[in-house]
């Protein structure tokens, strides 16, 4: 049994990681850690309050106590907005206090799209348009070549926690560009393990979401390779160990 720990901003979406456990296989489990984060609007104050050592620092004991064996602050803008060298600072605060290897869904966007060989990506984001620059900032210090991002300026992630798969479609049409290798979409607030092959066959490129790279990026650390198509053409490169 391999054990994955993600830290989880709030109640927005949570019902997703159910939804990937089922699609990943019997032997991974999928344990979250219920952060409050008070507010949760897309503002860059308030999200930077979000990922306060404070609050990731209250969850990690209940991963240990499950069995972690890695975990990830599953909160794209609460790690982004600190910037590419705040954000290391977070997880490397974030792996001493765990006591486990550590990650965020920010870094995990960017490992994802080199795992699908996507140089070049679009931005298909919930949030207000300095919210997303920052994203795009983000992602450009870490190697990736943005080459189109659009904002839905949703105030707040129990907001976005209400669209549908017709909103997220119309969301990454607007985005996405024939030169954009993958489409990211950022914000754990986001449902979106149930849409992701809908996605990509209408784009058709691979599709990046902030709750499916989350999960990826704990099973990266965990040294964990599953094929599950489902969940998209991130979960189906080589080398593969079926669940």
């Amino acid at each position: 049994m391999t054990a994955l720990g993600l830290l989880h901003p709030g109640h927005s979406a949570e019902d997703d990681y159910p939804r990937i456990e089922q699609l990943l296989g019997s032997d991974i489990r999928v344990d979250l850690a219920q952060i409050d984060v008070g507010e949760d609007p897309h503002r860059v104050d308030a999200l930077r309050e979000m990922g306060a050592p404070e609050r990731l620092a209250a969850g990690c004991e209940a991963l240990r106590l499950s069995g972690a064996e890695a975990v990830v602050w599953a909160c794209a803008g609460g790690s982004f907005v600190l910037g590419y060298e705040g954000a290391h600072e977070q997880i490397r605060a974030l792996a001493r206090t765990a006591g486990l290897p550590a990650s965020s869904t920010a870094f995990a966007f960017v490992h994802a799209a080199r795992e699908v060989h996507a140089a070049r990506v679009a931005v298909a984001a919930t949030y207000p348009d300095d919210v997303t620059r920052l994203f795009v900032d983000f992602l450009t210090a870490g190697g990736l070549e943005v080459v189109s991002a659009r904002g839905a300026d949703v105030a707040t992630a129990a907001e976005v926690g209400a669209w549908t798969v017709d909103d997220i479609l119309a969301l990454a049409r607007d985005a996405d560009r024939p030169d954009a290798e993958a489409l990211l979409l950022p914000d754990t607030a986001l449902r979106t393990a149930s849409h992701i092959p809908v996605l990509e066959k209408e784009l058709g490129k691979p599709v990046l979401t902030a709750t499916q790279v989350s999960v990826w990026e704990a099973l990266r650390l965990a040294d964990r390779r599953v094929n599950a198509p489902e969940l998209g053409a991130l979960f189906t490169r080589e080398p593969i160990v079926q669940a």
